[in-house]
């Protein structure tokens, strides 16, 4: 691999000079080439020859002949390489120049191994220090720079080094006559030789070494991204080779040793296999046309080994867990998926459980990612491929599905609770399975990124499509508000929580703006207005739908966490957003202190309620009540997207959220209104009765106090308002905050 260092510090001079020192060496060979051939060659064949030099002489001229002509081949392949390597490498090594030309200006360091930090970093800076002050974007924008011109000259040489030692290590005493137009080119002969030889690995299944598995691990990794190569794997093995190959691995009944002993290669090969696949689909040839049209309509048969007989569909869905799937083929093919369903369960006559299991002969193992999921079940799979394809989940959501002229909505199926709705699998104890996997698609649907994205965006909401595709978001999560409306709901569906959590987070200025609603008010109290809807795109979920759904949420440890976390930058940023009209700033403050009121009440209640009868433990939950204030530490601020900004925040699922802000970021506003967001964690508190667990409880609220406040306090001294100001905003914000504590109150219903 090109360091950055070795980039940085490349001579390129010698490399242009053995460019046009095979340019002149071309020239020469295709002259000596033509005199070959139309020189001596035709005079030869010419010539009545007889005796022995009939059978020796001309074949070897001949030979001689093609000699200089592969000679004149192979060394324009190697000019070629050499040619496309420098300009490649010059391209890449002036991206880096200009950069690290740039930097001191910007304040930026880059050291000798590419790391980026502040030339002057702030806590060494003098008072009177008027340099540049460069912002978590500028620092990635230069890390992006620095990234990409490496990739790029590994690339290369990688690619000129393999092609090189192709050409000149075939034959020692004849020149190969390999033809390279291009380093493109070179790049392509080896994506092809390695998917053939890949696919000689998968041609023997499960009678592969261990060694041998590593190797065809090797060449996925080695290719990860390299769409020519997964079109070239998928088109060697074949559509009903991959389904084959999985079924066989998976058969319990052959006696094959390679899954058992070594689960974790085998692991890793589903996840390198999908992601291969998943790239191949998104080429448009022919060829790969008629691969997908062969691997959808090889979901409904059985794949029959020796003992064990699934579908296709049981085993795609299982590859396709990993990867983002082309929209369109991934579409159709779950569309199938649940057209097939529905088929054989008599349109829910039967569980689905018992037609997929009902044939299958010995249990197979079809997922290797998850020793508690065998894989049988390919909508757990499928949902995970939709939860890493947003523009397809979002469409499968508003779709239904034709069976006969019977058409049943995506959603009912999927995500309702009526008579429509698909009956999940359960595991031993009688614990529905996949709404985990159904959560992901969810968050995709909704939120726009994939669900355990590392970087997660607030995708663009500039041109007509991109706000169509914001709107169609917002109109699906509004489904998920108004369909989630209670705890118990929620708890029928094991695994979604978390899911749900990220989503009111992703759409918590929607559910702000729908909050801000008492009593009709909205169309004449300025909500529009300051919240932004119309620029911002924000949907009304209804105040007591959005009630009821936080509420439901709120009750459970992770989803405060998550929620709370959200509402307090939303509601920081909301104040931002104001400018210099304090009264504005008092009122959405206040709002944003009434949200936190309603998410600390039901959090209240959940903890008296979950441990009236359990006195252990009551004190780690009092403090994971509190979890969430840590996030300021590890928070980044994103960069302008669209009309709005974003802060990812860290949460105890897979991934991180991009949290709506309601103003764009300049400069470090946006890191001077979140510094001094993180609160003290909450001290442990022992306790082994339910006296003490109510002084637990009552010191958790005071710190969900202290946090709805903390933005409200930090305007009130940043702008000079006077103790009694702060005194009054604080007794007016009691009243709000206990108001939002009256909204999800529910003791009265409950019975606490």
């Amino acid at each position: 691999m090109v360091t950055f260092n070795e980039l940085l510090n490349a001579r390129l001079g010698s490399l242009k000079e053995a460019v046009d020192d095979w340019t002149e060496t071309v020239k020469r060979l295709k002259k000596l080439d033509e005199q070959a051939s139309k020189g001596l060659l035709k005079k030869a064949e010419k010539a009545d020859w007889k005796g022995e030099n009939a059978g020796i002489t001309l074949p070897f001229v001949r030979k001689t002949a093609k000699e200089f002509g592969d000679a004149a081949t192979e060394a324009e392949s190697i000019r070629n390489i050499l040619r496309d390597a420098y300009t490649e490498f010059k391209a890449a090594k002036t991206k880096v120049d200009e950069v690290v030309k740039a930097a001191p200006d910007q304040g930026i360091r880059i050291d000798a191994d590419g790391t980026v930090s502040y030339l002057v970093h702030p806590d060494r800076r003098s008072k009177d220090y008027s340099g540049p002050d460069p912002q978590e974007k500028d620092f990635d924008r230069v890390r992006s720079v620095i990234k990409t011109a490496v990739e790029k000259a590994t690339e290369a040489d990688e690619v000129a080094s393999r092609a090189l030692r192709t050409l000149v290590g075939k034959d020692r005493n004849n020149f190969s006559g390999t033809e390279y137009d291009s380093l493109t080119q070179a790049g392509k002969v080896q994506d092809a030789a390695d998917a053939r030889a890949a696919a000689k690995i998968v041609a023997k299944g499960d009678d592969a070494t261990p060694e041998e598995i590593d190797r065809l691990n090797k060449y996925f990794e080695d290719n990860k991204g390299d769409q020519y190569f997964a079109e070239r794997f998928a088109l060697e093995v074949g559509a009903k080779g991959s389904l084959e190959y999985w079924a066989d691995l998976g058969d319990p009944s052959d006696g094959s040793r390679l899954g058992a002993d070594h689960p974790k290669r085998i692991k890793e090969l589903q996840e390198n296999w999908g992601l291969t696949l998943a790239a191949a689909t998104h080429s448009d040839s022919a060829e790969m046309a008629r691969w997908k049209a062969d691997m959808i309509k090889a979901g409904d048969d059985v794949i029959q080994t020796r003992g064990t007989s699934p579908y296709g569909f049981q085993i795609m869905s299982n590859l396709m867990r990993n990867g983002a799937y082309e929209t369109k083929f991934l579409n159709d093919f779950v569309n199938a998926a649940v057209v097939t369903e529905r088929r054989m369960t008599g349109d829910g006559a039967i569980k689905p459980n018992q037609v997929w299991d009902s044939g299958l002969g010995m249990l197979p193992r079809l997922n290797w990612g998850d020793k508690d999921d065998m894989g049988t079940d390919p909508m757990t799979g499928l949902m995970e491929a939709l939860g890493h394809n947003p523009d397809a989940s979002l469409k499968f959501f508003n779709d239904s599905t034709k069976l006969g002229e019977d058409k049943l909505s995506n959603w009912d199926y999927f995500v309702g609770h009526g008579k429509d709705a698909r009956v999940w699998p359960v595991d031993q104890d009688g614990k529905p399975q996949g709404y985990a996997n159904l959560g992901h698609a969810l968050e995709s649907a909704t939120l726009g990124y994939a669900y355990d994205t590392e970087d997660p965006s607030i995708p663009a909401m500039k041109t007509e499509e991109q706000i169509a595709a914001r709107e169609a978001r917002t109109e699906l999560m509004s489904k998920v508000v108004s369909n989630y409306s209670s705890a118990a709901v929620i708890d029928k569906q094991p695994g979604i929580t978390d899911s749900l959590a990220k989503m009111a987070a992703g759409h918590i200025d929607s559910l702000n703006y729908s909050a801000a609603d008492f009593g009709g008010s909205s169309n004449v109290n300025g909500r529009d207005d300051r919240f932004g809807a119309e620029k911002n795109h924000l949907a009304d979920f209804g105040l007591t739908k959005t009630t009821k759904f936080l509420r439901a949420l709120a009750g459970d440890e992770d989803a405060y966490n998550t929620i709370s976390a959200a509402q307090q930058a939303y509601g920081t940023s909301v104040m931002a957003a104001q400018g210099d009209d304090r009264g504005d700033v008092k009122r959405v403050a206040m709002h944003s202190i009434m949200m936190h009121g309603m998410l600390d009440q039901a959090r209240f209640e959940s903890i008296g309620q979950e441990f009236a009868d359990k006195k252990e433990a009551a004190n780690r939950e009092l403090e994971k009540q509190g979890a969430w204030r840590d996030f300021a530490a590890g928070a980044a601020i994103g960069t302008v997207v669209g009309v709005a900004s974003e802060l990812i925040i860290p949460t105890r699922a897979a991934a991180a959220i991009a949290v709506p802000l309601a103003f764009e970021v300049v400069g470090g506003a946006a890191e001077t209104y979140m510094s001094n967001q993180t609160l003290d964690w909450l001290k442990e508190n022992e306790f082994d009765n339910t006296d003490e667990a109510l002084q637990g409880i009552e010191k958790a609220r005071a710190t969900g106090q202290h946090n709805a406040m903390t933005p409200l306090l930090n305007y009130a001294q940043a702008n000079g308002l006077s103790e009694d100001d702060i005194w009054d905003l604080s007794v007016e914000a009691e009243g709000h905050y206990n108001d939002g504590r009256a909204r999800s109150d529910t003791k009265d219903v409950r019975g606490y």
